[in-house]
Order: structure tokens, then C-alpha cells, then sequence
């Protein structure tokens, strides 16, 4: 049988857990901001949510906005390239990229045509 947890371990677990749910709470209500038709990086949310070094972080949080309400645009955040990395996280691992061209955003070879120009940058959008 497991020796419980002292009280002072789990409260900082608790904190763990209510810290994380609000960073990914940030990072949803940052993706629903991305206009339709438009793209931004896991860096990039990062960078504004005050946490540059998280972007896979961010990545996390996409992963799970499945099924989170109101819905979170996932498939508008893609790696600082322009590449669906997070495909394989959809059913099927297409839709990212049907997601996408239904708001005519030209893909190739998993990667966003005129990225450039179809980012969004939420510290520039937002303000910081």
C-alpha cells in the first residue's frame, strides 16, 4: 500500500495543477483571437502569454483543446515555420489541414504557402 502524501506535498501539487490550468487557459483564450484564415506559432503565444520558452507548452495546451468549450481553433497554430506539427494530434491527422484550407490557407507538403504572410502575431494584434 502507497504512503499518502504529506499535506505539504499536496498542496504544492495542487498549485502545480491550478498553474497550469490558468497558463492553458491563456493560451486558449489567445488561439480563439486568431482570425480565420490566418495562423500563429506555439512561440509566438508563448512569447505574449509572458512565457517565451513554453512553446511546447503551448503545444500541450493545443493537444488538449479538443474538448474544451468554447472551442479553441487549434489547427490556426502551427511550429515557426509554418508546419502542421501538431497534425498527428487530430482524428484523422487530415483534418488540420482540411481545417485550414476551408479558410483558404494554401498547405504543402504539411507546410503553410505564405506563411509570412498569413501570421499572426498576437504581441503585435493583442499589444503586450
Amino acid at each position: 500500500m502507497k504512503k499518502a502524501a504529506s499535506p505539504k506535498k499536496e498542496k504544492e501539487h495542487l498549485k502545480d495543477n491550478i498553474n497550469k490550468h490558468n497558463f492553458f487557459d491563456d493560451v486558449w483564450d489567445v488561439a480563439r483571437q486568431i482570425p480565420k484564415g490566418r495562423v500563429t506559432s506555439y512561440g509566438a503565444i508563448a512569447n505574449y502569454v509572458g512565457t517565451k520558452l513554453s512553446a511546447r507548452m503551448v503545444g500541450w495546451a493545443m493537444n488538449g483543446a479538443g474538448s474544451v468549450k468554447p472551442k479553441v481553433p487549434a489547427h490556426r497554430v502551427v511550429n515557426r515555420n509554418g508546419m502542421l506539427t501538431g497534425k498527428h494530434h487530430f482524428n484523422p491527422p487530415e483534418l488540420m489541414q482540411q481545417l485550414l484550407e476551408k479558410e483558404k490557407i494554401k498547405v504543402v507538403n504539411d507546410t503553410i504557402v505564405d506563411f509570412d504572410k498569413l501570421f499572426w502575431d498576437p504581441a503585435k494584434e493583442l499589444g503586450i
